[in-house]
């Protein structure tokens, strides 16, 4: 299914006071881009995170955030440094004999004391990471998600566009039709005109004519266009990406339509050149969106 380049995924995990919140955005970009921003303890699963998301996309630029809150007391030990406590206590004494200063300690106070309390973290690792990755999976679902529903409706809009623009190449091609038999009539009745005779040297008129039909014939245009617009069809039918392979082609596209535009000798020809670059213009801004 073709994707946007556009898109957003968010997930909230929570387990046993342990909450894991993961957020993934993407916009557009030439090439792949993906940057991972989460709490150093996590650092060690930051590639295995960013292959998560490579398998996921082709193109795009990805930032991923992961912030972690934990409230488990779970392989949390807490240790008193008793010793430590009682040479505080020890000290303090003195010092309140020595200055007349009341002796008022409690055991909170001693607790705020450096090095007093030892908090130590032993929680499962792996654990905590399996945990993650189910957070970020769950973004992750939600983040292709929407890009598919995003290249859903880009590809309907770049669809009916084609189909507008092939309706106006089948009407340049009934107005070059009649290009060169209007051609032919204006030029001979212009050369009676001129010289005042209604005889009229068929050769060099037949010449004139050949020039005219060579400089404004734009069928060679039309059907390259047209090529364009079938391998276009084409591609939107695909699954795999097409975001490049589309760019290409709609330069080609204008690049024929700019041909048949100066070599226009017609004002309906001109106006349907103009109507075809204006949808062109739009198709290749919704293209620039697609994976």
């Amino acid at each position: 299914m073709i994707k946007s380049m556009t898109g957003f995924g968010r997930s909230r995990y929570e387990k046993d006071g342990r909450t894991y919140t993961v957020e993934i955005k993407s916009v557009n970009h030439k090439y792949t881009d993906v940057s991972v921003k989460l709490p150093r303890f996590f650092s060690s699963i930051e590639d295995k995170i960013r292959k998560e998301i490579l398998n996921s996309i082709s193109r795009g630029k990805v930032d991923v955030f992961i912030t972690f809150e934990n409230y488990s007391s779970e392989g949390t030990n807490i240790r008193v440094n008793r010793e430590l406590a009682k040479e505080y206590i020890k000290e303090f004494k003195l010092l309140a004999e020595e200055t007349g200063v009341d002796y008022h300690l409690s055991v909170t106070d001693i607790s705020k004391l450096p090095e007093i309390l030892k908090i130590e973290d032993m929680q499962d690792e792996d654990k905590i990471l399996t945990e993650l990755m189910q957070a970020v999976n769950q973004a992750l679902e939600k983040f292709v998600e929407m890009r598919t529903e995003e290249g859903k409706k880009l590809i309907s809009d770049i669809e009916k566009r084609i189909y507008y623009v092939r309706e106006k190449i089948e009407e340049i091609k009934t107005f070059s039709s009649t290009l060169v038999e209007e051609y032919m009539q204006k030029l001979e009745l212009r050369v009676k005109e001129l010289m005042k005779t209604n005889v009229v040297d068929e050769a060099r008129l037949a010449q004139e004519i050949v020039i005219f039909s060579d400089k404004s014939s734009v069928e060679e245009e039309l059907t390259r266009l047209e090529s364009h617009i079938s391998q276009i069809l084409k591609l939107i039918k695909e699954s795999s990406p097409i975001g490049k392979k589309m760019d290409f082609l709609i330069q080609e596209m204008n690049r024929e339509v700019n041909t048949i535009g100066s070599k226009a000798n017609s004002l309906e020809i001109t106006n349907r050149v103009i109507d075809i670059k204006t949808e062109i213009e739009n198709i290749r801004e919704q293209i620039q969106n697609i994976e």
